[in-house]
């Protein structure tokens, strides 16, 4: 019996290795706060990249509010295998990007999941040990808000990540959350790729004039004390909410806005940062 288990967890110790060995690059979204857009920019980014004809996945470690399958379209979709007995694959959403959420899980968006720290690291380790994940440019971690469980598993179970990008709006009430993210992005022993201001500015669609909704520094500040690099700033578009609410991509579907150009311009300086 002690050998038939010791076996069987060598098996996933091998799984593991060999899953995170296909992946060249894996970067882990945060943010200190909830409400700033930050797994809409993580999805985004991912189409940006696969725009650039990378092969990218998302893996969803938000275990109590999963929203990558509203965004991407895929809800109601469930994992599958190629064989029999074969270890289920991540849900395929485009010809390049693939998916691993809870919420493929689940047999209601409405079911909640209330579980305790051991149970979820548990989880987050059989999403990259149990599944067969094909090789990968880029793995995109979208942690939940804070610096909880779920981020540290990831960290811990991955090992060796690229670096942390850190999603913040620009209100001075979000300049001690970015603090505290960058904190812990830096004592996990993940270098900081920079901070993503989101909801910047809001541009009338009548006089053009742009106005700022959320005001103040906080994102400018929390940079420069940490010598983080501010690596675009998203304006507010009634059309990221749109698109994400159907399950498009706003970076693909509007290229061409002030919004769309940030976030492409914010994947070309992560690509430069991180293929050097």
């Amino acid at each position: 019996m002690e050998k038939n288990m010791n076996t069987e967890k060598e098996k996933q110790e091998r799984y593991l290795k060999e899953n995170i060995e296909r992946i060249k690059h894996k970067i882990i979204i945060l943010s200190g706060k909830g409400g700033v857009g930050k797994s809409t920019v993580a999805v985004n980014l991912a189409y940006g990249l696969v725009e650039k004809g990378k092969k990218v996945g998302i893996l969803d470690v938000d275990i109590h509010g999963p929203s990558t399958a509203k965004l991407l379209g895929i809800e109601g979709k469930v994992l599958t295998s190629k064989e029999k007995g074969d270890r289920p694959e991540p849900i395929r959403v485009d010809e390049n990007l693939y998916v691993l959420t809870i919420a493929s899980l689940l047999g209601s968006p409405d079911d909640p999941v209330i579980w305790r720290g051991p149970l979820k690291m548990k989880l987050i380790r059989q999403f990259l040990q149990d599944i067969e994940w094909p090789p990968l440019d880029y793995l995109i971690v979208d942690s939940p808000p804070g610096t909880g469980d779920e981020p540290l598993s990831a960290v811990q179970i991955i090992g060796k990540m690229d670096g942390s990008v850190i999603v913040s709006t620009p209100q001075d009430l979000s300049l001690l959350d970015a603090r505290k993210t960058i904190n812990f992005s830096r004592k996990v022993n993940v270098p900081v790729i920079g901070i993503i201001q989101n909801m910047t500015a809001f541009k009338c669609p009548y006089c053009g004039k742009l106005i700022d909704i959320f005001e103040g520094a906080g994102t400018e500040k929390a940079a420069k004390d940490f010598g983080v690099e501010i690596l675009g700033k998203i304006p507010i578009d009634k059309k990221i909410v749109e698109t994400g609410d159907k399950g498009k991509a706003y970076i693909k579907d509007y290229k061409d806005s002030e919004s769309a150009k940030a976030m492409a311009s914010i994947v070309d300086k992560i690509i430069e940062k991180i293929e050097i």
